[in-house]
C-alpha cells in the first residue's frame, strides 16, 4: 500500500529520510506513471521542492511541525493557487493565473504541505468521470480501461495510483465521494458551512463544499481538521465543531446505522448490494446498533439537484466573457456581444454548455415557478425528511455509487446512465448534511466498491471515527500497484 500521511510523517520525524527526498520520490513517481493516468495536468516540481527543503530547515532548527509538514499531495484545479494556473479544465480558462490562494490552501500551505501539482477534473466540475477535461479524462490506477470517476477524478487517480499522498477535490453533488469509491480510497464531503469556499471556482454555490481525499479515515481527519477553520472570507464558513483526528479512537458502540431502503432500489442481488450488507454486518459486530428506514422524499434528489445546480451554474459561470481573463476568440468579430457569444461557444465543452442552457430555461419566464420555485420547496421537503431520519439513528448507510467505475467513453454513449450514478449522492448536497464514502469490497472484476456513511450537519467525527474503526476491523484494502510504495 502507498504510505499514509501519518507513515510518511513518522519516516520525516525519525528522519529516516528528508522532506526533500521523499518529495523527489513523488516526483520520480509523477514522471513514470502520470502518462498512463493523466491525473496531473500542472505540475509544480520547483515549488514542491522550495516548499520541502523549507520543512527541513525548519525540521534542523528543532521547530514543532505538523503531521501534514512535508507531505507530497494535490489539488483539484478549481481551487485557486497564487502564481499557478487554474484552469477548471476548461478552454475557456486557458492561461488563468490567480493572483491569490485559496483558503483551504493557504492554510495547508502554512503547515507545510508540499504541492506536486494541479489535478485533472470535469470541465467546472460537470460531469461524472472526469472526462469533460480538456485534457481528457484521467484514468482508474486499478483498471486502465475504466474511469477515475468524477469530477475530482484526477485527485482520486493520483492517490490511488501512489503519485500523491492525499488530495483537496470539491463536491458539488458526489465529486469527492465517487471517484474515492472509483478508485478505492476514503473521500469526505464535510457538511456545507464547514470548510471554506474562498478561491473554489464555483460551479453551484449552495452546493459546493471543499474536502480531501485519502487513503484512509485517519488521513481524512486529519486534513479536514487543517482545512475546517471559520474564514472571514466566505460569509457561509462556519469552521469545524471539533476536531476529529484526537476522536478516532472513541467507542462505536451503540451507535444506530440505519440502512436506507431508497438507496437500494434495483440493487438487489448484486456486487454492491451484498458488500453494503457485509460491511453492515462488520457494524453490527464492532457494537453498532444496525437498522433499516425509509426516506421517500430521496426519490426527488435528481431532478432537484440537477434544476437547482444548473440555474446557479449558469448564473456563476457568466462571469467568463473573454474580456478579463481566459481564452477569447479569434479576430473577426463585429461588436461586442458577437465577441461574448463566440467565446463562450468555443471555449465552453459540451457538458458545460448543457447545463447551462438547463439553467437558464429554468430560471427564465413562464418556467420559474414550474421548475426553479418547485425544487426549491422539495428542498426544504428532503431536509426535513433527513431531519426526522437522524430522529431514529446516528448515521445512515447506503452505497456510494450504485455500480463500480464504468468503462472509458462511457459518458458519451450513454449521458443519462452517468447522471443516474449520482442518485446516492446528490441528496446530501441537496440538504448541506456530510457524507464519507470508504472502500467496502470489489466486485467480479476487482473494481472497488465504496460505502457511504451519512451524517448529522457538523458531525464528521462520528463519520471518521466510525470508518477509521471499520477501516481497523475490515482490514488493510488492496491498492493499485502503482507509484510510490512504502
Amino acid at each position: 500500500m502507498s504510505g499514509t500521511i501519518l507513515t510518511l510523517a513518522r519516516r520525516l520525524q525519525n528522519k529516516e529520510q528528508s522532506a526533500v527526498e521523499l518529495t523527489k520520490e513523488y516526483l520520480d513517481a509523477v514522471s513514470r506513471e502520470n502518462g498512463a493516468l493523466n491525473a496531473y495536468v500542472h505540475l509544480t516540481p520547483d515549488a514542491a521542492l522550495a516548499a520541502a527543503s523549507a520543512v527541513d530547515k525548519a525540521r534542523l532548527r528543532g521547530e514543532d511541525l505538523s503531521p501534514l509538514a512535508g507531505i507530497p499531495m494535490t489539488l483539484k484545479d478549481n481551487l485557486s493557487t497564487d502564481g499557478i494556473l487554474t484552469t477548471c479544465c476548461s478552454k475557456i480558462l486557458s492561461g488563468y493565473t490567480p493572483v491569490f490562494d485559496a483558503t483551504t490552501w493557504a492554510l495547508l500551505k502554512a503547515r507545510g504541505a508540499v504541492l506536486l501539482g494541479k489535478t485533472n477534473m470535469d470541465e467546472f466540475a460537470m460531469g461524472s468521470s472526469c472526462e469533460t477535461s480538456c485534457y481528457g479524462g484521467a484514468k482508474n490506477p486499478h483498471n486502465l480501461e475504466r474511469v477515475a470517476g468524477g469530477s475530482s477524478g484526477g485527485v482520486a487517480s493520483a492517490v490511488a495510483g501512489g503519485i500523491a499522498a492525499y488530495g483537496l477535490g470539491s463536491d458539488t453533488g458526489g465529486s469527492i465521494r465517487q471517484p474515492a469509491a472509483f478508485c478505492g480510497l476514503t473521500g469526505l464531503k464535510p457538511t456545507y458551512g464547514a470548510v471554506s469556499r474562498y478561491g473554489l471556482i464555483a460551479y453551484a454555490s449552495s452546493f459546493d463544499q471543499v474536502g480531501p481525499i485519502a487513503q484512509t479515515a485517519e488521513d481524512a481527519a486529519l486534513v479536514f481538521d487543517a482545512i475546517s477553520e471559520k474564514d472571514p472570507l466566505d460569509s457561509t464558513s462556519q469552521g469545524r465543531r471539533e476536531e476529529t483526528f484526537p476522536l478516532l479512537s472513541q467507542p462505536v458502540k451503540g451507535l444506530k446505522v440505519a440502512l436506507v431502503k431508497e438507496y437500494f432500489d434495483g440493487l438487489a442481488g448484486s456486487t454492491t448490494e451484498s458488500a453494503i450488507q457485509a460491511a453492515a454486518e462488520t457494524l453490527r459486530a464492532m457494537g453498532c446498533e444496525v437498522c433499516e428506514l425509509s426516506i421517500p422524499e430521496i426519490s426527488y434528489s435528481l431532478p432537484v439537484y440537477y434544476i437547482l445546480a444548473c440555474a446557479e451554474a449558469s448564473s456563476n459561470l457568466g462571469r467568463y466573457d473573454g474580456i478579463r481573463y481566459g481564452y477569447r476568440t479569434e479576430e473577426g468579430w463585429e461588436s461586442i456581444h458577437e465577441m461574448i457569444c463566440k467565446t463562450r461557444s468555443e471555449g465552453f465543452g459540451a457538458e458545460v454548455k448543457r447545463r447551462i442552457l438547463l439553467g437558464t430555461y429554468v430560471l427564465s419566464a413562464g418556467y420559474y415557478d414550474a421548475y426553479y420555485k418547485k425544487a426549491q420547496s422539495l428542498r426544504g421537503a428532503i431536509h426535513e425528511a433527513f431531519e426526522k431520519a437522524f430522529c431514529q439513528a446516528d448515521v445512515l448507510l447506503c452505497p456510494t455509487v450504485p455500480r463500480t467505475a464504468f468503462p472509458l467513453n462511457f459518458t458519451g454513449v450513454d449521458p443519462v446512465e452517468t447522471y443516474l450514478t449520482d442518485i446516492c449522492t446528490v441528496s446530501v448536497n441537496i440538504v448541506g448534511l456530510p457524507g464519507l464514502s470508504v472502500p467496502c469490497g470489489s466486485d467480479e472484476e476487482g473494481l472497488p466498491i465504496g460505502m457511504q456513511l451519512i451524517g448529522r450537519s457538523f458531525d464528521e467525527a462520528t463519520l471518521l471515527r466510525l470508518a477509521h474503526q471499520y477501516e481497523t476491523a475490515r482490514g488493510p484494502y488492496k491498492s493499485a500497484e502503482r507509484g510510490v510504495r512504502v
